[in-house]
This record gives C-alpha cells, sequence and structure tokens, in this order.
C-alpha cells in the first residue's frame, strides 16, 4: 500500500488508537478482574464475547454501569464496579513504542485526527494520561460519542465530513484488518498497523 503513496497523494492523516498510538494488553484486564474474583484469567478470556452490550457501550447507548452489570452476568463473576473499572483500564500499558516523535513531525506537516472504538471509561482514563501524545490530533473522534463504530460506513462517513476533506485524501491507519477494509470501501487510502514501523513507512513516502 505505501509504493501508492507520495507527497502529494494525500492532506490529512488520520490514526487509530490502540496498537497504533496507545499500546493496549486485553490479558492485564482479565488478570485483574481474576485477581479479584478467584478464577483463572483464561476461563474469564473465554467467557468474555464482543457482545450487544459490548457494541452498545462503545456507541454510548449504555453506560459504564450497565456494562459492568452485562459482564456481571456473562463472566459470572461477583465484582464491584470499581474493580471492573480498574481492570477494564489495565488495558492500557503505554504509549506505542516510537510513535511520539512520528506524530512529531508529522503535525508539523499535515493535520492529524485520531478515531477510536472506544467507551467513556477508557476515554477518561487515557485522555488524563496521554494529553501530550494525544495533542497533536485536532480532534479524536470517539465512537462512543459519535454513535458509529468501525468498520460500519457511516462511521467513515462521519469523520470524514467533519474533517471536510474528500476521503480519498486521507490517509488512515489502523491495526484491524477490518476497520481497513471498512475505510477503503468508504474511498480513503489505508494502512494497516501491525507495529510503528508501518507508520514510519508510510510517513517515510509521504516525503517526511
Amino acid at each position: 500500500m505505501t509504493s501508492q503513496l507520495s507527497p502529494d497523494s494525500v492532506d490529512v492523516l488520520l490514526f487509530d488508537i490502540g496498537r497504533v498510538v496507545l499500546d493496549i494488553d486485553f490479558e492485564k484486564v482479565m488478570a485483574h478482574w481474576a485477581q479479584h474474583s478467584g478464577c483463572a484469567p483464561a476461563d474469564l478470556a473465554a467467557r468474555f464475547v464482543v457482545d450487544d452490550s459490548f457494541r452498545h457501550h462503545e456507541i454510548g447507548r449504555i453506560d459504564d454501569a450497565a456494562f459492568f452489570a452485562n459482564l456481571r452476568r456473562t463472566l459470572g463473576i461477583d465484582i464491584t464496579d470499581a474493580q471492573f473499572l480498574e481492570g477494564w483500564n489495565a488495558i492500557f500499558t503505554g504509549e506505542m513504542p516510537g510513535i511520539a516523535p512520528l506524530l512529531a513531525t508529522a503535525a508539523k506537516r499535515m493535520p492529524l485526527y485520531a478515531f477510536s472504538n472506544t467507551n467513556p471509561a477508557h476515554v477518561a482514563h487515557f485522555s488524563a494520561i496521554h494529553t501530550e501524545l494525544l495533542g497533536h490530533f485536532r480532534t479524536v473522534f470517539l465512537s462512543s460519542t459519535i454513535g458509529h463504530r468501525k468498520p460500519d460506513a457511516e462511521a467513515y462517513d462521519h469523520v470524514v465530513k467533519a474533517i471536510g476533506v474528500p476521503a480519498s485524501r486521507i490517509l488512515f491507519f489502523d491495526d484491524l484488518a477490518a476497520n481497513i477494509d471498512g475505510a477503503r470501501a468508504r474511498g480513503l487510502h489505508a494502512i494497516h498497523v501491525t507495529s510503528t514501523d508501518d507508520v514510519a513507512r508510510a510517513l517515510t513516502a509521504l516525503g517526511m
């Protein structure tokens, strides 16, 4: 995909957050919940599913308390909302290695935006901890705020309209193949990120 990029091929860079800007580790969530519940982390992971409650949490239809109540039922554990929240936020392990200087360089050349499937609990957590890093983005589009999540077409259309440039002039970075396919279907350029090196190569192709 980077072979199709040149210094004048795009006007805007759009970044997913999880595993593109901030590193995440879902095993840490299971470990925290297991510690409080007395269950094995692997057992909890096997019971965890991306169901309607998860999706509704990410598009702002239900709040944290309702999401945790559903988890209490589906995981079969009786821990407090505070304990759920502690584990839920343990997913964030820091910045992706090397991403900070890349964003700083890119921000000097063109507008940067972010677009994440996320929920209010995570937003409150990472926004407070990573203020400086996220400050490179002119706007952070959040599924829980806009009411749409990737890879739904409406999600990309909302973001493209809000940015105000044609989809064909936006380069999108995401770690999930389904989200890359969704972006390309709506006319965006897209890079599947497996490591920060993928971002670096794209920026090099853009002349940065």
